[in-house]
């Protein structure tokens, strides 16, 4: 009762505090302050511009996490996994060299192949979801998202279980609608997993009152922003970043906002940075709903399709089930002659890291005891908090509850 009387409370506090900036936000959709660069996160916008356009996947960035114009080295170390105690040598031999704490040095893997292949993925899917944005009276720039999360590979399965363009946990997947089980995740599918996507990011604005806040907590959750502005009386991210403390607030939702605006920027100035680049045909779909129940090879056989190409344009669907079901709604092309609307999984699976920190990362099981904490935990496996309350979807993380299993990614 605490819990939720002071979440109540932070909520409360949220509403009064920014109901005067969501009217005029609502009424000026289309004003330039939306995604304002906010003073304090110019440095951390360039580091990620690089990050995603002159750094390849091959290369190791040292920098420091305070000061993201700061990089220290740049180590080639080829597009393999690296060990957690090769890149902490590295960290301490970097530190002692340049005279700081080792925690003022950090490491990130470029991206920049991986933004190529999203941002050429993207001309299939960005007509369809900035219509679904404009439907919900959203800004459309959102729709540039899913070049942070997972480069717009609708097959994309993190470690942890976030799957889709989207990256939706089970748990939120199924919180705002999406059907998921052992024989459809519409997680995969490009136009559900975007209504989702928006319903979320709505529901993070109307709670939190800007748009930096709102795509943060896509990435820490909307409670424990709420929270963390409560505490420290400000809606302003940069304040957040500079004076919130929590164990759960790490680098990654400090950076996530700045890592969006970053993408928004590279994907909006395309001859700047990959000059001559094409993106994909865009693909125009059909939906219809079914009325009733469908045989899998009915609805292939009916369209004139292979059952493989069926599921190249619903993805959500796998060759495994018999029966579709009433209200699924049914992807089918506009015109023959264009691709589907997902590749292969063959063709798109991804096992490069993202992140240095992810390499070699290994998931176990671990039942709550009673008295147990999440930084206990663990500390326990060699794990961190952030990673585990990012595995396990949690959001009220000080409440376990006893006998519950969590996952626990390690190296």
């Amino acid at each position: 009762m605490k819990h939720a009387a002071r979440w109540l409370l932070s909520f409360l506090f949220i509403c009064v505090a920014f109901s005067h900036a969501k009217t005029w936000a609502q009424a000026n959709p289309s004003t330039q302050d939306t995604f304002p660069l906010l003073s304090g996160l110019e440095k951390s916008v360039e580091f990620w511009k690089k990050i995603f356009t002159e750094y390849s996947l091959s290369q190791l960035i040292f920098f420091d996490p305070l000061d993201m114009s700061k990089i220290y080295e740049v180590l080639e170390v080829g597009e393999g996994n690296r060990s957690q105690s090769y890149i902490d040598g590295e960290r301490a031999r970097i530190a002692a060299a340049n005279n700081v704490e080792v925690e003022r040095v950090k490491a990130q893997r470029g991206v920049k192949e991986q933004m190529i292949a999203g941002l050429k993925r993207s001309g299939r899917y960005m007509q369809h979801i900035e219509q679904i944005f404009r439907e919900k009276n959203l800004p459309v720039e959102l729709g540039y998202l899913p070049l942070v999360e997972s480069s717009f590979d609708v097959h994309a399965r993190s470690v942890v279980g976030a799957t889709g363009m989207w990256q939706f946990m089970r748990a939120t997947g199924k919180e705002f609608r999406l059907r998921i089980d052992r024989i459809m995740d519409e997680r995969k599918d490009p136009l559900e997993s975007t209504r989702a996507a928006a319903a979320l990011l709505d529901q993070n604005y109307q709670a939190l009152g800007n748009w930096p806040l709102a795509l943060t907590a896509y990435n820490y959750g909307a409670g424990g922003l709420a929270r963390a502005v409560a505490e420290i009386q400000s809606d302003n991210l940069v304040e957040l970043i500079q004076n919130y403390n929590h164990p759960y607030w790490g680098f990654a939702p400090k950076n996530f906002y700045a890592e969006f605006l970053a993408a928004v920027d590279v994907a909006k100035n395309l001859d700047q940075y990959f000059p001559g680049l094409e993106l994909h045909p865009a693909v125009k779909i059909n939906e219809v709903e079914l009325k009733k129940a469908s045989s899998l090879a009915y609805l292939a056989n009916s369209n004139g399709f292979t059952l493989q190409q069926f599921l190249e344009w619903n993805p959500a669907l796998s060759a495994g089930m018999k029966v579709v079901p009433a209200g699924y709604r049914v992807k089918m092309p506009a015109d023959r002659k264009i691709q589907p609307i997902a590749e292969p999984v063959v063709q798109v699976a991804q096992n490069k890291p993202r992140n240095p920190q992810h390499d070699q990362l290994q998931v176990v099981r671990h039942r709550v005891k009673r008295g147990e904490t999440v930084l206990q935990i663990a500390k326990r496996y060699g794990s961190s908090v952030e990673r585990i309350v990012q595995a396990n979807g949690i959001r009220k993380s000080h409440l376990l509850q006893v006998g519950m299993t969590l996952l626990v990614p390690k190296l």
